[in-house]
């Protein structure tokens, strides 16, 4: 299965270029949800993420978020530590999920696609772009969210200069219309590759 993976700084809209491109038949894997599921519901990764942390970090209800929250994000260390665990799992995940669907290609969403290396995993990257000031109204009005919050985040994220260079396809996210047809064309060229490569490999 032809895999392409789909990233973008907060606010850029890389679902909503998703969701379009699930419009048109394409199966997405969205990996923060499904990390997010399997710390809650895989065993392996629970007792891995228990040793790694401490009993503290599921309760009776499931995984502590906040335990982690306070425990991992202020410590660049412990959350390589966690991404250690979990991404692994998660790529294990989407693999035996691609194997499974139908059609050209198949898409991994993932917010850290180029920073946790996942982008090794798939065919070809696609980056989201648009411009800050879009990106901090869009965000805030998203998630209620203060300004400050918000450029905290993309702090944390590439920039948009480094994403352009190493994605192989780009698309601005400025104007809805636009996007329609600008994500009719990345899927066009999308379908046309995986069908190439799929020829190849026979």
């Amino acid at each position: 299965m032809y895999k392409v993976g789909i990233t973008g700084g907060i606010g850029s809209g890389k679902s909503t270029v998703c969701e379009m491109l699930a419009g048109r038949g394409v199966a997405v894997y969205t990996a923060d949800e499904r990390a997010k599921a399997l710390m809650a519901t895989d065993a392996a990764l629970r007792s891995s993420i228990i040793e790694a942390f401490g009993s503290d970090a599921y309760t009776a209800e499931g995984l502590n978020r906040d335990f982690l929250a306070a425990n991992v994000f202020a410590s660049p260390e412990a959350l390589a530590r966690l991404n250690g665990l979990v991404h692994p799992a998660v790529m294990a995940d989407f693999e035996a999920w691609a194997e499974q669907q139908e059609g050209d290609y198949v898409v991994l969403e993932s917010a850290i696609l180029f920073e946790a290396a996942l982008d090794d995993r798939v065919d070809v990257s696609v980056a989201v772009m648009a411009p800050e000031a879009l990106r901090l109204e869009r965000a805030m009005a998203r998630d209620g969210a203060s300004e400050e919050q918000i450029r905290a985040r993309m702090r944390n994220q590439l920039s948009d200069e480094e994403r352009n260079v190493r994605a192989k396809f780009t698309i601005v996210n400025i104007v809805l219309d636009d996007l329609e047809e600008d994500v009719e064309q990345l899927h066009r060229r999308l379908c046309y590759d995986a069908r190439a490569a799929q020829r190849q490999s026979r």
